[in-house]
């Protein structure tokens, strides 16, 4: 992992951690829970050595990335905010966007609050479920555990 370079970027109120290697047109991955940049060292590499910038950061509260105390900072924009602020800080405009399970929860915020920073989204894991200002994901959580309760 020669390759791979580390280093702390200021964005959006917290210092986060970034691994990055390659030149060219960006890829930014977002890892899951509970990961770290780590999950992606093998396609970091892999891609960057076929042409392409690789980005992979410790996502808010994970790894070597600062975790703010309060529940409240962790918002979809607080989260969508720091990759902005990521890419303002380092100068990229627009970015290939993998998300795996809670990253590409991440990943479907981008790309709501700002398609316009987005060539391709790319998730694995975790299907896309649409904001429901009137669900109760608690609710909706308890009817799935029922469910596989009465099926065991």
């Amino acid at each position: 992992m020669d390759k791979i370079e580390h280093r702390t970027v200021v964005t959006n109120g917290i210092n986060m951690h970034i691994a990055s290697t390659g030149t060219g047109p960006v890829i930014l991955f977002l890892h899951g829970f509970p990961e770290l940049w780590y999950s992606w060292r093998h396609q970091l590499l892999s891609l960057s050595s076929v042409g392409y910038r690789c980005i992979a950061p410790d996502l808010r509260g994970y790894g070597d990335t600062d975790a703010p105390r309060s529940v409240s900072e962790y918002t979809g924009l607080h989260l969508a905010g720091d990759l902005i602020g990521l890419l303002d800080s380092l100068g990229i405009d627009m970015v290939f966007l993998v998300g795996h399970d809670w990253g590409a929860m991440i990943a479907w915020y981008f790309c709501t609050f700002r398609p316009d920073r987005v060539k391709a989204l790319i998730n694995t894991s975790v299907p896309f479920l649409p904001r429901n200002p009137q669900g109760n994901l608690c609710s909706g959580l308890e009817l799935c555990l029922e469910t596989i309760t009465i099926s065991s």
